[in-house]
């Protein structure tokens, strides 16, 4: 295979997922049986705008585990300002790893790493056996890992167009001399996204005239003689500070995992489990553009993980029994759901308003409610 059709995607999953879930926060996406599809959603029309238009020849979806990283070991507080995973992200993944795995995908998992440090590895890997790479997330932190053949792919976001980044383009967006100086800027600023705390009182621009003077981290450190005032006071002070934050901020490319181009091959999806995947999450359009029809009847083999999306507890893990069932929904264009009926929102708004739509309410035979409350207000109803 010659170098121009070698075009491997490396799928930064929990970035893209949370993408996601932002794109659908404020218009869920919620299916008959009440499950927020947003998540599954989202991520599935991104893996599919990659294999419709950029057409790779190789691809892969990283994932990070729950397991505590050597990060957390050398700096017990990393990410620890993080707020609790949201519940549709935490329902969701293990339906996206199964819809990766019926697009006959690969997914990357390995603890006490995180999905940067494997995609890291994976793109020099790649790139040395003359494969173009795109690593493609939103996080700003992979800039480091770009080279002449591995590029930072950002996918569409709220209207934002696809940014496709190379060596010029990361050095021209942090104002750097070279990518390695990604490191360097986090290691001086901080990533309050991590909790990577930086040397106090430098920020963006002061990193960056920091660095075209000095070079790195560790130059500066070496010339404090030359700063003075608050700032010498500070980078004398929170020097080993400095240098740890670099340090965390730093993406691995030694991760005990090997590039297998077989492993990594485009291959045609199992339709049946796909199709029965859809058809679980209601997803018709999806169907009819990966398929081209409707989600059908069909006999499909149950994977072990199934039960997670139909209510079973999960089979053993060692268990070979494979059982054959209908899919959950026979037809999927029959499902009668909120975005198929006609409906009408009104606000009610005052004591008054809220008490006549109680009354109203009690004299049905069977109402519907979601409550999201946005700000304790008390109010006293009387009857």
């Amino acid at each position: 295979m010659s170098k121009g059709n070698k075009k491997l995607f490396l799928l930064d999953a929990m970035a893209l997922i949370y993408r996601a879930h932002f794109a659908f926060s404020k218009n869920p996406r919620i299916n008959s049986k009440g499950l927020n599809t947003g998540v599954m959603l989202g991520f599935t029309n991104t893996l599919l705008e990659i294999l419709e238009k950029e057409k790779p020849s190789h691809i892969a979806v990283v994932f990070d585990t729950s397991a505590p990283t050597f990060r957390h070991v050398q700096f017990e507080a990393y990410k620890a300002n993080r707020q609790a995973q949201p519940e549709d992200i935490a329902v969701g993944i293990p339906w996206v790893k199964q819809i990766v795995k019926a697009f006959n995908i690969p997914t990357l998992e390995l603890d006490g790493y995180e999905a940067d440090d494997i995609i890291g590895t994976l793109a020099k890997q790649a790139e040395r056996s003359c494969y173009t790479v795109y690593m493609m997330t939103p996080d700003k932190d992979y800039g480091q890992l770009v080279d002449e053949h591995i590029f930072l792919y950002k996918p569409a976001f709220m209207g934002n167009a696809v940014d496709v980044m190379g060596p010029k383009e990361i050095c021209e967006k942090w104002d750097i001399e070279n990518v390695d100086q990604v490191r360097d800027m986090l290691g001086l600023m901080g990533d309050a996204v991590d909790n990577i705390p930086g040397i106090p009182g430098i920020g963006a621009k002061t990193a960056v005239k920091l660095l075209k003077e000095y070079g790195t981290v560790e130059e500066l450190i070496k010339n404090t003689d030359q700063l003075k005032g608050k700032q010498k006071e500070n980078v004398v002070n929170f020097a080993q500070q400095g240098i740890l934050s670099k340090e965390l901020a730093t993406i691995m490319i030694d991760v005990p995992i090997e590039y297998h181009a077989d492993d990594f091959t485009i291959e045609p999806p199992n339709e049946e489990t796909l199709k029965a995947l859809f058809a679980e999450l209601e997803f018709r359009t999806l169907s009819k553009r990966v398929f081209g029809e409707g989600v059908k009847k069909s006999k499909i083999k149950v994977d072990e993980q199934l039960g997670l999306f139909t209510g079973n507890d999960k089979p053993d893990a060692t268990s070979n029994n494979e059982a054959e069932q209908d899919p959950p929904i026979a037809e999927s264009e029959a499902l009668d759901t909120i975005y198929s009926r006609p409906h009408d929102y009104h606000t009610v708004e005052g004591e008054t308003a809220i008490a006549e739509l109680v009354g109203y309410l009690l004299k049905q035979k069977k109402f519907a409610s979601i409550q999201k409350l946005l700000q304790l207000i008390p109010i006293r109803l009387n009857w």
